[in-house]
């Protein structure tokens, strides 16, 4: 045994085994999880929801074409069946270095080995009241809250006897226009001209306005131009307002404010940007851009080879020096990455290479007709790439929930929104 090995040692492990923590299952952090199921330690993995979350098609949610339930599995089902794992259900609210433990509030886990994968939140660019009067996009509760505020919005103009109120209730502005603010914004005129076309006696649901403002000169800045532009043309085709080099300057629960220019609209939504979680504040280290956390390549905190960064918590530089982008893909193979680096450690083997991302490429879908793919040399458009995309997350769904069912629910649902179009859940929203 080696000297790291016996380093991992535990002296505060009840069974004396090295005790590894992972904050945090999302992607990044469910990834290392499920690959340490073999290991000699105790796993144990913290977070403050009891669910995992295949964010993709949380957009899918809040525009009620999905359940919750098609998009989230409890964590202690996915990890149920690994002896040497368990959970624990709480947020973490701090990070101690010198004394090795994790902080839940008054609650103190030792660890030997920890892998940070809290995630990401929401930014508003020094707006931080924008918070209060726009709709966010990270959370299940915060996708059946957007649900809620759109369905209702088209129940109260039905009622409404004023038309400027009714034009406001009717007008649905999207603030950001990255793959999450496409998706949504061609959802919703979908969930507009087809779920809702003929539920309503005093309005036509196909008269709704959804506005999708981007402060840069192109949609999908990740993606060629050539395929930002189709997508601009795709959701053009369904109906939706788009804004380009519009910046919001001032927002509110009546509407937003670009310059000079007003928009009135009850119901905005916040698809614009995100920053890591605090775990560089919990560590007392400077963060990078985002807030994100700057590590070593092998994805270690410098100073701390026992502390693991990952996913959209760590600032990691790709191919040409820039940042990997904060989604999922990355997120899975740094958890990957990281469980061979603790695996390789307990059985004294040499750590593996310093960690490459391998890019697959990037999907969007426009609608439930078309999307965008690029994959390098193969960029695609249309129902082409529409069916490459649908593929892809049906594959993802599989391994996620495990069952064929699932995944054909998913794609029945999607098809058809049979599947929770109408039902308004919590509490009302005026």
């Amino acid at each position: 045994m080696d000297c790291m090995a016996e380093q991992l040692l535990s002296q505060n492990s009840p069974t004396k085994r090295p005790q590894v923590v992972i904050v945090g299952a999302g992607f990044g952090g469910l990834s290392a999880a499920l690959k340490l199921r073999h290991i000699d330690a105790d796993v144990i993995v913290i977070d403050q929801r009891n669910h995992h979350l295949f964010q993709p098609l949380l957009y899918q949610v809040a525009t009620a074409g999905l359940s919750p339930a098609d998009i989230a599995a409890p964590i202690r089902g996915i990890l149920g069946r690994q002896a040497n794992t368990r959970v624990i259900l709480g947020a973490a609210t701090g990070i101690d270095p010198v004394a090795r433990t994790v902080l839940i509030g008054e609650r103190r886990v030792p660890y030997d080995q920890l892998v940070i994968a809290t995630g990401a939140r929401d930014a508003y660019f020094g707006h931080d009241d924008w918070a209060k009067v726009t709709s966010p996009l990270k959370t299940i509760e915060e996708a059946t809250t957007m649900r809620r505020r759109v369905l209702i919005a088209f129940e109260h103009a039905e009622d409404a006897e004023d038309a400027d109120e009714r034009r406001q209730l009717l007008t649905f502005v999207i603030i950001g226009g990255g793959p999450t603010g496409v998706e949504l914004a061609g959802a919703l005129a979908e969930l507009a001209r087809m779920a809702l076309a003929r539920d309503f006696r005093h309005i036509d649901p196909k008269t709704a306005r959804i506005i999708l403002i981007e402060a840069g000169p192109r949609l999908l800045a990740t993606f060629p131009p050539r395929l930002s532009d189709f997508a601009t043309a795709a959701l053009r085709r369904l109906g939706v307002e788009v804004r380009l080099g519009a910046a919001v300057t001032a927002c509110d629960k009546n509407g937003v404010s670009l310059g000079d220019q007003r928009i009135e609209s009850r119901t905005v939504i916040w698809a614009a940007g995100v920053a890591a979680s605090p775990a560089a504040d919990w560590l007392g280290v400077a963060p990078g851009k985002g807030g994100r956390i700057p590590v070593l390549p092998d994805l270690t905190l410098p100073g701390h080879p026992e502390i693991f960064v990952i996913g959209d918590t760590a600032l990691v530089s790709g191919t040409g020096g820039a940042p990997l982008p904060g989604v999922a893909p990355v997120a899975k193979q740094q958890g990957a990455y990281v469980a061979r680096i603790i695996a390789n450690r307990l059985s004294g083997k040499a750590a593996p290479a310093a960690f490459r991302y391998r890019d697959f490429g990037n999907l969007a879908t426009i609608g439930r007709k078309a999307a965008v793919v690029d994959m390098g040399i193969i960029r695609l458009t249309g129902r082409i790439a529409w069916l490459v995309w649908s593929l892809a997350h049906i594959y993802f769904l599989i391994g996620f929930r495990n069952r064929l069912i699932v995944a054909m629910d998913w794609l029945w649902s999607y098809l058809t929104f049979q599947r929770g179009a109408r039902i308004i859940t919590g509490g009302d929203e005026s």
